[in-house]
């Protein structure tokens, strides 16, 4: 276990976390058994505070790159109608963990929101004569961060009436444009107070360990994903002219993981998840899967974990037991557009983008989490179980913000298809890499299977050289598709992108030949509508975020 996670679970997952932020994909939450905020403000421990702001942050982060990944194939969707699938409570703990926002309920993991707890760190700064200057700057960047994604994922936010209950106990909205101003604000605000390498004075940075440096870099970077969204070339190519910003794997910003199970679970959630006595309980999605399967990825041994040898339907026979599917015939939609329905060869198990069946006895025969970025197993072609303890136990990480990232974003604002080629290349040079690493966390893993140094070069030459010789939907939907692999883990940016662009137009559709329109965004917080008189709810996902320009939906994005 390396140094970060040494130092969470010495001091900070004592203090706040009981079966909390690393427990579940879907349920990881905050119990916070001390609430440094039950303190009056000049009593609080500011390193209690950023603790909590950190993990709300990162709780928060693991919730809605699942969102993004679901919509866009990345990961698998349950479910055939958009609107049911994502209920006006999708956001709600969201909200919750970003505004301190009222009722709760069980289980959204927050007595006190990020924003709240920022404006707690800055008052203690302004009134004490020690220096909290690292403190509110890393506290004000992952708010910032936060504001950028409320608006990115429902289009609005709070600000000018927020966090001030007295005068405004129902506050109203600001529009996105406002919300990604003030957002901009907060982030000059916090590298003026990070850009002198301000002392941490015993604050646990769980993401830079009080590397002050690398948070300006984080800063930029946040500058330059809101400037790439908005389609601000100048400012973005303004950013990288002055060159701090996250470029090497080195200054990725991540959440890391450990290997303990109980008191507190520390693992990765979707390893906690997959890893069971019982076997795997996540579904990976077949479009990921059979697309990294055609084109060879040789990330796909690190990315999955495959239980068995060969799939009902595909290269097995069918069986209705464990892959009812596997016996159907596949509709219209699906065969006009030649589309996989069911069933990916070679033990790839897994589903597609909006089957709903229910859940047949093949825990220990789906596709599970492999060693990245879960911490599981590498695929060795053993067709062994998953279980407690195997493979890396879930010392993975949360992917945030990676260089490679930015290199795809560098690719979308490039001047020309021969920029966009280079920053492909670079892309998937260091995601590759990165991916790599991560095989000797499986001690027990044959890495001969492990694809060679010379097998990589190819594979990115083909690539680069498919995208070269592509035109038109062909050449966006190369780039589109390998940024989305490039995603897997961390898929925050795919529902940008893919309602930006419309690519990749090879994704499947869902299983439901009319899903309802594809969500331009998400539904308000219900919570809030519910304790807010000035809020009411949508009553679609249709509402487009200001820099979403595209047609209106059902025509936009055409692979729905």
């Amino acid at each position: 276990m390396d140094n970060i996670m040494k130092n969470i679970f010495k001091y900070i997952t004592v203090v706040f976390i009981a079966g909390g932020l690393f427990t579940a994909c879907e349920t990881t939450d905050l119990d916070l058994r001390v609430s440094p905020n039950d303190l009056a403000a000049d009593q609080a421990d500011p390193n209690l505070l950023l603790n909590s702001i950190q993990l709300a942050y990162g709780t928060n982060m693991q919730t809605i790159s699942d969102r993004g990944a679901e919509l866009t194939r990345i990961d698998y969707m349950f479910g055939r109608n958009y609107f049911n699938n994502y209920p006006g409570n999708t956001f709600d703990g969201i909200w919750s963990r970003t505004y301190s926002s009222g009722g709760n309920g069980v289980g959204d993991g927050v007595s006190v929101g990020i924003s709240t707890n920022v404006a707690a760190l800055e008052d203690i700064n302004a009134n004490s004569e020690v220096d909290y200057s690292f403190h509110v700057g890393v506290g004000k960047t992952l708010q910032a961060h936060m504001l950028f994604l409320l608006v990115d994922y429902i289009g609005t936010a709070a600000w000018s009436q927020a966090l001030n209950p007295s005068e405004f106990p129902a506050p109203t909205l600001d529009s996105g444009e406002e919300i990604y101003n003030v957002a901009f604000g907060l982030l000059d605000e916090a590298e003026s107070l990070l850009a002198s390498n301000p002392p941490t004075q015993g604050a646990q940075d769980i993401f830079y360990e009080g590397d002050a440096s690398k948070w300006v870099k984080l800063i930029n970077t946040l500058r330059l994903r809101a400037y790439k969204n908005t389609g601000n070339t100048s400012a973005f190519n303004n950013i990288i002219a002055g060159g701090n910003f996250i470029s090497s794997n080195e200054d990725d910003f991540q959440l890391q993981y450990g290997t303990s199970e109980l008191q507190p679970d520390s693992r990765h959630p979707d390893y906690a998840a997959d890893y069971t006595p019982s076997g795997a309980n996540i579904y990976q999605s077949n479009w990921l899967m059979e697309t990294m399967l055609d084109y060879g990825d040789p990330r796909i041994r690190y990315y999955f974990y495959r239980q068995v040898d060969a799939t009902p339907g595909a290269d097995a026979p069918a069986d209705e037991e464990t892959l009812a599917c596997s016996l159907v015939v596949p509709p219209q939609h699906y065969q006009d557009g030649g589309f996989t329905y069911c069933s990916v060869p070679n033990g790839y198990w897994g589903r597609s983008h909006g089957n709903d069946e229910g859940t047949p006895p093949d825990n220990f025969l789906r596709a599970a989490v492999g060693v990245y970025p879960a911490g599981g197993r590498f695929d060795d072609n053993s067709f062994d179980v998953v279980g407690l303890g195997l493979g890396g136990g879930g010392a993975g990480i949360e992917p945030i913000i990676l260089a490679s990232y930015v290199d795809f974003w560098r690719g979308e604002m490039a001047a020309n298809d021969t920029e966009r080629a280079n920053f492909l290349r670079a892309g998937l040079e260091k995601h590759i890499a990165k991916v790599q690493s991560f095989g000797s966390l499986d001690s027990s893993a044959d890495l001969s299977f492990a694809p060679t140094a010379a097998e990589v070069t190819a594979y990115i030459d083909g690539i680069v050289s498919d995208f070269n010789a592509a035109t038109g939907d062909d050449k966006e939907n190369i780039f589109a598709e390998q940024y989305f692999i490039t995603l897997y883990g961390g898929a925050t940016e795919a529902y940008n992108y893919y309602r930006k662009t419309g690519y990749p137009t090879t994704l499947l559709p869902n299983w439901e030949p009319d899903p309802g329109p594809f969500p331009r965004t998400f539904l308000l917080p219900q919570n809030e509508v519910i304790t807010n008189p000035n809020l009411t709810q949508r009553s679609d996902l249709t509402t487009q975020v200001f820099w979403d320009t595209n047609p209106p939906s059902p025509t936009f994005p055409p692979a729905n």
